[in-house]
């Protein structure tokens, strides 16, 4: 967590196995990630790994879904999509429990009512029924061609897109940990 207690690129995974901690492309030198979104939501309502898929197949040959852990009520753990389009990827990972519970207890103590854009007041009030969250690491695909600061083959609203798709799934606010803003 930073210094505002939100989420950084160092998540705790809570109790991953190792099998799925080898699964994050913080492993392959091929990426570097870029920002991290949370999808917040009650865990009543947390999609099946069924629903899932099919909300991302929805969205075209776009992405493609690289590697799915699900636990065993089929239930999405973590999955790695793949935006080639995009040169990018993201690790997408289930989180719930006391890290969750700390999290949005700092945000609400951060987050001024009064600086709230329209409409996001609803966003506000809906993160008191919230227990659990779906982490998106987003990573740019490093091509041997680009400068170590070049940013403009990256394209970021695939990751505003996939943040909609799953907030879609489980009724969820998105939220940009690094500003402290909803997306």
């Amino acid at each position: 967590m930073d210094e505002r207690g939100l989420t950084s690129p160092g998540i705790d995974r809570g109790h991953r196995s190792e099998e799925e901690e080898l699964l994050s492309l913080f492993e392959n030198a091929e990426y570097r990630w870029r920002e991290t979104f949370l999808v917040l939501f009650a865990s009543e309502n947390r999609p099946g790994t069924k629903d899932f898929k099919k909300a991302i197949s929805a969205l075209g040959d776009r992405y493609s879904v690289d590697s799915l852990v699900e636990n065993d009520q089929s239930q999405l753990e973590s999955l790695t999509l793949l935006a080639p389009m995009d040169n990018a990827a993201m690790d997408i990972s289930f989180i719930e429990g006391e890290e969750v519970a700390e999290q949005l207890e700092q945000m609400r103590e951060q987050i001024s009512e009064e600086d709230l854009l329209p409409g996001e007041d609803e966003k506000f009030a809906q993160l008191d029924h919230c227990n659990a969250r779906f982490d998106i690491l987003h990573f740019e695909h490093i091509q041997d061609f680009l400068s170590e600061g070049d940013d403009e083959f990256m394209d970021p609203g695939g990751l505003l897109i996939v943040a909609e798709v799953i907030c879609g799934l489980c009724q969820g606010v998105a939220v940009d940990p690094q500003s402290g803003t909803f997306v």
